[in-house]
């Protein structure tokens, strides 16, 4: 009986036992090459950055805003892809141009101008007769001025008008090739018959990137110089605070329009006037997380091992003072991106003609008969901010203590 059971265990055995087996066996007698397993290690969230990446998620409002937010700004980051008044790619006589890399001059084309007019017709022309050319979606860029508008600048959303309407100012009428869609100014002109659409996209890319730059300065300064009143406190701390307080209380509109009359305006004088005083708003909440820390027993146990207070502050003490940060960081980049569209707004901002939400909101203002001006600035500046607002309440949510170590 005993030898039937055995029998039936051997069958029923999987064939990796076996296989195992005579590997074992095969061992003494021949050398078997076996590769070595080789253990890959993978980038792994600790247990704490789990449960705060399933709150943050857990807040749909904030995880769709992000994902919202980011389709925008990649597409606005390749604004000359989807805007540009000069063709994306030209196929002309067996050659490939890229026009919105290089500068081509108008005698690549048969001309004799120095710089190319890809909407004159007579370079289309030319151009068609010997290979073809593919436009961007939105044939005007931010600067691009609309010579063939209906009725003088600002004019209505291109959809607004009948065929005959549209395509009156152009050479052949509604023959003509030009009067197509990718002409069109979806959202109208401004008072300078440039189209509404491609400011405001390339207004999008300013201002996130205006916001993003000064958002990080901002953070690097100011994480350190708190970093260093909590941590080392006493006349280090008093100083800092009344130097703080004396350099909070300058105006900075007036130190804007100071410098905006001896200086020229630009992105990064702009950008280096506001960092002067965005700092700041960082150093109360780092201040605050290092006089809390700095004397907790690791932080105790390290100094007594000898270890450095810069050691400490960077290793021990700032990965805390962080998580308060980073809550603040969407925040602060909202106010950045609405002091920059209130300085355009008032006129101290970005140079004239540069693509800017808050100009557009002054000329909304200043043409109240064209209300698509003001109604788009506004419709996009107040998602751009919403979105924002979405995102920095998920991540507080996300680094809320009662939600992350319940």
């Amino acid at each position: 009986m005993d030898d039937v059971v055995k029998d039936r265990r051997e069958a029923d055995r999987p064939p990796e036992i076996d296989t195992r087996r005579e590997a074992q066996a095969g061992a003494s007698g021949v050398a078997q090459m076996a590769p070595p397993l080789v253990a890959t290690k993978r980038a792994r969230l600790s247990p704490l950055n789990k449960r705060r990446w399933q709150n943050f998620k857990a807040n749909r409002r904030g995880w769709w805003s992000l994902w919202v937010f980011l389709a925008l700004f990649l597409v606005t980051l390749v604004a000359e892809v989807v805007a540009n008044d000069r063709p994306v790619l030209i196929s002309y006589k067996g050659d490939f141009y890229t026009p919105i890399l290089v500068d081509y001059p108008e005698e690549v084309f048969g001309g004799f101008l120095p710089v190319t007019n890809y909407r004159d017709p007579f370079i289309q022309d030319e151009i068609a007769a010997n290979g073809w050319m593919v436009w961007p979606v939105i044939r005007y860029s931010y600067q691009s001025v609309n010579n063939e508008i209906p009725t003088p600048a600002p004019s209505a959303p291109s959809w607004t008008y009948t065929k005959e309407e549209r395509c009156q100012r152009y050479p052949l009428g509604v023959e003509d090739p030009n009067c197509t869609i990718g002409n069109w100014n979806w959202l109208g002109t401004d008072d300078q018959a440039r189209d509404v659409l491609a400011r405001l996209i390339y207004g999008f890319r300013i201002s996130v990137l205006f916001g993003l730059v000064l958002t990080a300065a901002s953070a690097v300064i100011g994480v350190f110089a708190g970093a260093v009143q909590g941590y080392f406190g006493g006349w280090v701390d008093l100083v800092f605070q009344r130097f703080i307080e004396i350099w909070s209380s300058i105006p900075v509109l007036y130190l804007l329009l100071i410098v905006s009359a001896i200086l020229p305006p630009g992105f990064w004088i702009l950008l280096g006037i506001m960092l002067l005083f965005s700092w700041v708003a960082f150093v109360g909440v780092v201040r605050a997380e290092f006089l809390r820390a700095r004397n907790f027993e690791y932080v105790n146990a390290a100094r007594a091992l000898g270890v450095g207070d810069w050691t400490i502050m960077g290793r021990h003490l700032l990965p805390n003072a962080m998580v308060a940060t980073l809550t603040f960081l969407p925040f602060i980049l909202n106010g950045s991106i609405t002091t920059l569209t209130s300085l355009d707004f008032l006129g101290f901002g970005l140079p004239p003609g540069s693509p800017s939400l808050g100009e557009l909101l002054s000329q909304g203002r200043n043409n109240l008969q064209a209300p698509w001006l003001g109604i788009s600035g506004f419709v996009v500046l107040s998602l751009m901010l919403s979105l924002l607002v979405f995102v920095g309440e998920a991540v507080r949510d996300a680094f809320d203590p009662r939600k992350s170590f319940r």
